[in-house]
């Protein structure tokens, strides 16, 4: 009984542990997981699996067809025939009512179906191939999203987070200069304007500190969501800010050559012209010639009673075959109409496609510039930062010596936490607009 007991006890204990573990990601982690786990990722995963049995379908359509049909009559009342009455050897003028068959039959048939020839199939077999190369191009492009998707979740999520901490260390240090000013002006070696105006100070960090929380919140959610993953499920980003600032500086990406026909959505303005390539040629088979051939198989039995399977006498064989030539003729310029207008939306689509390409070349040229202006920006920043905490810093020494006023300090500690955001907003901008290059360039 101890045992069971222990056992139980340490079940309960492992699945407790085991429900309690919080989902850790570092950023290529994060990526992994979302590319497998994301809503919209899963769809476009299965749409591929749905073009795959359309293609079936459409290669299905040229094979042998067989179908079997299995036909039962019964006459509640048979019709009657009037014959004339002398050929059963009654009188002439008269007519002699008969009744033909048996009030029961029922047939059996089945049928083979082959196309021998038909332009329009071969011409739906390039279509589904092509429509299965959308699906791929689709998810593919999908995952480029995705993986943008992530990686600007992620590190906002980063950027709530150092905002928190700055936030906190900013109060800490204004509760301590409150703390002091409030002595000072008991010994009457401030004013009161002085203490007043650090109260409101410290009482906008506050705000900004519960906004900040709340952001943070709302960020982890969306970053959940992203993935995949239930959007209240405790989950733990290992990477800092600093570190991901880091990673995201690589300046030979400026240099980097731009590949245009390797670029995802040239390849799928590439492929809207082959789809409606194909569609002029599906219009243009419409006037062509079709063959097909069958085979019929059919038994069939009749009697007044249900007996059908009692016996095989009562069942009677046929069969036929025969070939079946469709050639069309006229349709009053019907095809003719259908096929112009299938010219007319492939020309659009190549235009389109010389669009995409100007429209790709001007991405790239942009991505580039607003990375290599976010560099510039963070390195102005991180300056910055170091001379508004150095500013503050002798500020902060004059003002509790008495040799500066509280509006000086203020104006000074606003400044810093301007410098701060601005640091903070700039690694993020990196972050953001590395992958926005990477997009741009197709480096995935």
């Amino acid at each position: 009984m101890k045992k069971i007991y222990a056992f139980l006890v340490l079940t309960i204990f492992v699945f407790s542990a085991k429900a309690q573990e919080t989902l850790a990601f570092t950023l290529d982690e994060a990526v992994q997981y979302a590319l497998e786990h994301n809503y919209t990722v899963r769809n476009a995963a299965l749409d591929i699996d749905a073009a795959e049995k359309q293609k079936w379908e459409a290669t299905s359509f040229g094979l042998p067809q067989i179908d079997g049909t299995i036909d039962y009559q019964n006459w509640i009342k048979q019709a009657v025939t009037f014959l004339p009455a002398e050929i059963v050897g009654g009188p002439p003028g008269e007519f002699e009512e008969v009744v033909f068959g048996a009030k029961q039959n029922m047939n059996a048939t089945v049928t083979l179906n082959q196309i021998l020839f038909d332009g329009s199939y071969l011409v739906g077999l390039q279509s589904a191939k092509t429509f299965l190369k959308i699906s791929n191009l689709a998810k593919e492009k999908t995952d480029q999203s995705i993986r943008e998707a992530v990686i600007n979740a992620y590190g906002t999520v980063l950027v709530s987070k150092e905002t928190i901490k700055i936030l906190i260390k900013n109060k800490e240090v204004l509760e301590k200069n409150l703390l002091e000013t409030k002595m000072l002006l008991e010994n009457g070696f401030a004013e009161e304007q002085d203490f007043e105006q650090q109260q409101i100070t410290l009482s906008k960090i506050d705000n900004a500190l519960n906004r900040s929380r709340r952001e943070e919140f709302i960020y982890k959610q969306m970053f959940n969501l992203t993935l995949g993953i239930p959007i209240n499920e405790p989950v733990t980003l290992t990477e800092n800010l600093e570190a991901l600032a880091l990673r995201s500086t690589d300046m030979n990406m400026i240099t980097t050559d731009f590949n245009l026909e390797n670029h995802i959505d040239f390849k799928i303005a590439d492929n809207k012209v082959e789809s409606d390539a194909l569609l002029v040629k599906y219009e243009k088979t419409k006037g062509m010639p079709s063959l097909n051939a069958f085979v019929n198989y059919s038994q069939f039995a009749n009697n007044n009673n249900f007996i059908f399977f009692e016996s095989q006498d009562n069942w009677f064989d046929s069969s036929l075959i025969g070939i079946s030539l469709k050639v069309p003729i006229f349709s009053s310029l019907q095809r003719s109409a259908r096929t112009q207008q299938a010219k007319i939306n492939l020309m659009q689509s190549e235009i389109d496609l010389n669009e995409k390409s100007e429209e790709l070349k001007l991405q790239v040229s942009t991505a580039k510039n607003k990375y290599q202006f976010a560099l510039d920006q963070f390195q102005t920043s991180s300056k910055n930062l170091v001379l508004a905490e150095r500013i503050a810093d002798k500020e902060q020494i004059k003002f509790f010596e008495g040799l500066s006023t509280s509006i000086n300090l203020t104006n000074v500690q606003n400044q810093l936490y301007s410098s701060q955001q601005d640091y903070i907003q700039s690694i993020l901008e990196i972050i953001q607009t590395k992958v926005e290059l990477e997009n741009a360039l197709n480096l995935f």
